[in-house]
C-alpha cells in the first residue's frame, strides 16, 4: 500500500472515530476547525484518486444527486408497532398478562426508554458497512431512504470494533431536536417560506426528500432502540446490554434509558420522565417498556401486529384539533401587539386550553387562518399553546379574515411596524395603560426586583384604580390605600410595603433588567453592568461604546441608546433613585479578567443554603456561563442532593464535581480575590 493510500485510510478511520465522539458520546476530542482540516485533506486525496472512494468515507455524507422516486424495501423481519397504555390501570393489566403468560408472580425486569417522536427506520449492515436504510412503511414493506440516511452524522457508515455480526439490522428513530427545529423554522420565516408544524413533521419531511442534499442540510439525529435480523456474532440476552453494545459499535442510544424491576418502578420512571419531558432537548410522546430478557421476549412472542413483551405508555397528547372562535389582541410592555386565538376549549398537553398565541401578523398570513376555522393547537410542556396549522377542508362558509387593528386596542394610539420587524407596536408608550401594567409586572418580577406579593392581578388593580401609573408610584403607596383593595388585608398590605422597601437594595444588573429595555435580557443586563461598572456610564454610552461590549450587536446597541435618550425614561430612573434604590457601583471590568471567564458550569440537584437562581447569579457575576446540560465542554458540575443523570454523565466524562459546601467555600475564595 502506498504512503498516500495509507494516509487516506487513516484519515477515514480518524474522521469516523471523531464523528462517533461528537454525535454519539457528546464528547468531542477535536475542535471543529481541526475536524474540517482533516475533512479537506481527505477530500483533496479523493479528488486525485476518485477510484479510492468507498461507501464508508465521511465525505459521502453530503448527499447524492436527486432521485426520481423511492424504491421499495421488503423487511426481512416485520417492523411491528406497539400496543399503548394510557393510564396506570393499563400498565398494571399489562404486567398481570405477562406474569400470567410466564406463570410467575416474581417482579419482571423492564427496559425503560423515552418514546422519541420521530420516524422509525431500519438500518442494514453487512460486514460492518451500511448497505441499506428503509422506513417502517406498513411494517412489511418500506421505502429505501439509504441516500438520505447516509447524510445523518449520528448514523455510522462503518461499525466500530470487529466483533459485530456479518449481517446486522439496527432499528431506531430519526428525529429532529427542538433547537434544530426552531432554527429551521426561524430560517423559513425569514425567507417567507412555510414553517413546519412540529419536529416530527420536520423530520419526516426532511427524510423524504428526493434530493439527499436537502436532507444533509437538516439537523436530524438517529437513536437506536432495538435490533432486527442478526446473522453471525453474539448478541447479549438483556435488551439494555444490547443497546450498550450498539453504542460501542458507534450508535447513539438514549441517555435516559434504564432497567427497573417491577411495575411500580415502571410507573415511577414514567412520572419522573414526565416531569423532565419539557426540559429534554427532543420531543417524546411516551415511555416504551420492554421485558429486558430477550429469552423471555421470545417465550412471550407476538399477537397480531405487536409484541406481547412491550408497551408504550403514552403521555397526554401535545396536539389537538379545535375551532378558532375569535381573535383578540394583547399589548405587551414594549408595545408589541400580539394576536391571541380564543378557542373552543380542548384538552391538550395535560391541561384544558382555551387561548393560544398566533405570534404576529406575518404568522397569521403564513397560516392562512380565518375566524371560524378548525385548527391544530400544540402545547409542549410549559410552552404557551400555539396554533400551528389550519384544516382548510373544514372551513365553514361564514369564516372571516383576521383583521389586524390600526389603533391600539387599549389606548387607541396608532400602531406602527418598523421595517424589518414582524411585530406591530402601539405608539402610545407610557400613555398606554397596557404597557404601563406590563412594565410594572416586569419590574416586580422574580428575576428583576422580586417584589413578593405583587402579583399580576394586583398590578392591574392598582393601575385601574388610579393608584399608580409608573414603577416609581409603587413606592408612594400607603397601607390605607392597599387595605381598601380586593383580597388585601392589613397584614398583606404591611408585607407588600416591606417587600417594596426591601427591593430597593439590589444590583445594577437587576435594575437594568427591571427597566424593561428592549433587547436587554438578564444576560445582557449583567454584561453591561460588568463592562461599565455604573449606571451613569451606561446611560451616556454611545452606540460605538455599546458595540464594544461582548455579545451586544447593532440592534441591541440602538435600542439601549434610544431608551436612555428618552426624557421620560431618564425621569423614571431619577424617581427610582430618589425613593432609595441603590446598589454597589464597581470599577469597569473586562469579562476575560473575571475568575471564571470562558468556563461553563452546570447546576443540578437541590441546593440547601441558597437557591439555584442565587447560585447561577454568583457564577455569572464571576464570568462563567451556566448551561442546562452536561457536555464535554463543561468545566465543573455543582451537585446537590437528588442529583441524577447530569451527575452520572459528568462522572463518566471525568468532569470535576463539587458538592454545595465545596462550592460555597470556592465562591468565598473567588469573591475575596475578585
Amino acid at each position: 500500500m502506498s504512503d498516500q493510500k495509507q494516509t487516506y485510510e487513516e484519515l477515514k478511520q480518524a474522521l469516523n472515530y471523531h464523528s462517533y465522539r461528537y454525535y454519539v458520546l457528546d464528547d468531542p476530542q477535536l475542535p471543529d476547525s481541526e475536524y474540517d482540516r482533516l475533512m479537506q485533506q481527505l477530500q483533496a486525496i479523493e479528488a486525485e484518486h476518485p477510484d479510492w472512494i468507498t461507501a464508508d468515507s465521511p465525505s459521502q455524507r453530503v448527499g447524492a444527486q436527486p432521485m426520481a422516486a423511492f424504491s421499495q424495501v421488503q423487511h426481512k423481519l416485520p417492523m411491528l408497532s406497539l400496543d399503548n397504555a394510557f393510564n396506570e390501570e393499563d400498565m398494571r393489566d399489562f404486567n398481570k398478562r405477562l406474569q400470567s403468560l410466564l406463570k410467575s408472580a416474581e417482579p419482571i425486569e423492564f427496559a425503560c426508554e423515552p418514546k422519541l417522536d420521530g420516524i422509525a427506520v431500519s438500518l442494514m449492515y453487512e460486514n460492518g458497512l451500511l448497505v441499506q436504510a428503509a422506513t417502517r412503511g406498513d411494517g412489511s414493506v418500506g421505502e429505501d431512504i439509504t441516500a438520505n440516511v447516509r447524510t445523518i452524522g449520528s448514523v455510522p457508515l462503518k461499525l466500530m470494533g470487529g466483533d459485530f455480526p456479518a449481517l446486522l439490522e439496527v432499528r431506531g428513530e430519526i428525529y429532529m431536536p427542538k433547537a434544530g427545529f426552531e432554527a429551521l423554522n426561524e430560517k423559513a420565516r425569514a425567507a417567507g417560506e412555510k414553517v413546519f408544524v412540529n419536529p416530527r413533521n420536520a423530520a419526516a419531511g426532511s427524510l423524504r426528500q428526493l434530493d439527499a442534499r436537502i436532507t444533509a442540510s437538516r439537523p436530524l439525529e438517529f437513536c437506536c432502540y432495538n435490533i432486527g435480523v442478526v446473522e453471525g456474532g453474539n448478541i447479549p440476552d438483556r435488551h439494555t446490554d444490547v443497546l450498550q453494545q450498539l453504542q460501542r459499535w458507534g450508535f447513539l442510544i438514549n441517555r435516559e434509558m434504564a432497567a427497573v424491576s417491577g411495575i411500580d418502578a415502571c410507573l415511577a420512571y414514567f412520572a419522573r420522565l414526565g416531569e423532565k419531558r419539557a426540559a429534554l432537548p427532543y420531543d417524546i410522546d411516551g415511555i416504551v417498556f420492554k421485558v429486558n430478557s430477550r429469552q423471555l421476549q421470545n417465550q412471550l412472542g407476538f399477537v397480531a401486529r405487536a409484541p406481547r413483551w412491550a408497551i408504550a405508555h403514552k403521555f397526554p397528547a401535545q396536539e389537538e384539533m379545535t375551532q378558532l372562535l375569535e381573535v383578540e389582541f394583547q399589548v405587551g410592555r414594549t408595545g408589541s401587539i400580539t394576536p391571541v386565538a380564543r378557542l373552543q376549549p380542548v384538552f391538550v398537553g395535560g391541561v384544558t386550553v382555551s387561548n393560544a398565541t398566533l405570534h404576529n401578523r406575518d404568522e397569521i398570513e403564513r397560516l392562512g387562518v380565518m375566524v371560524g376555522d378548525t385548527v391544530i393547537v400544540r402545547r409542549a410542556g410549559d410552552v404557551i399553546p400555539q396554533v400551528v396549522s389550519v384544516i382548510t377542508s373544514k372551513r365553514p362558509a361564514d369564516a372571516r379574515p383576521v383583521q389586524f387593528p390600526e389603533n391600539c386596542p387599549v389606548c387607541q394610539s396608532p400602531v406602527a411596524q418598523v421595517e424589518g420587524e414582524a411585530a406591530v407596536r402601539c405608539t402610545g408608550g407610557l400613555l398606554c395603560a397596557a404597557q404601563v401594567k406590563e412594565g410594572i409586572k416586569h419590574f416586580a418580577s422574580r428575576k428583576a426586583m422580586d417584589v413578593d406579593g405583587l402579583g399580576d392581578k394586583l398590578v392591574e388593580q392598582l393601575v385601574d384604580e388610579g393608584l399608580i401609573s409608573s414603577v416609581a408610584d409603587l413606592f408612594s403607596l400607603t397601607e390605607a390605600q392597599l387595605v381598601g383593595l380586593e383580597r388585601m388585608g392589613e397584614k398583606s398590605a404591611q408585607n407588600l410595603l416591606a417587600a417594596l422597601e426591601a427591593s430597593k437594595k439590589t444590583t445594577l444588573a437587576k435594575f437594568l433588567f427591571g427597566l424593561g429595555i428592549r433587547e436587554v435580557g438578564e444576560t445582557t443586563a449583567r454584561t453591561l453592568a460588568q463592562h461599565f461598572g455604573g449606571l451613569e456610564a451606561i446611560m451616556t454610552a454611545s452606540e460605538d461604546a455599546l458595540l464594544a461590549v461582548p455579545d451586544i450587536g447593532p440592534v441591541s446597541a440602538a435600542s439601549i441608546r434610544q431608551f436612555f435618550e428618552s426624557e421620560k425614561h431618564r425621569e423614571q430612573i431619577q424617581q427610582l433613585i430618589a425613593v432609595g434604590f441603590e446598589w454597589a457601583e464597581t470599577e469597569p471590568a473586562a469579562r476575560d479578567a473575571l475568575p471564571l471567564a470562558g468556563q461553563t458550569w452546570v447546576l443540578t440537584g437541590t441546593l440547601e443554603q441558597m437557591t439555584r437562581d442565587q447560585a447561577k447569579d454568583k457564577l455569572l457575576a464571576l464570568g462563567a456561563k451556566v448551561a442546562g446540560s452536561v457536555s464535554a465542554k463543561t468545566h465543573c458540575l455543582v451537585a446537590g442532593p437528588g442529583a441524577g443523570s447530569k451527575l452520572t454523565k459528568a462522572q463518566g466524562l471525568g468532569i470535576p464535581v463539587l458538592d454545595e459546601q465545596a462550592f460555597l467555600d470556592q465562591l468565598t475564595q473567588w469573591e475575596a480575590g475578585a
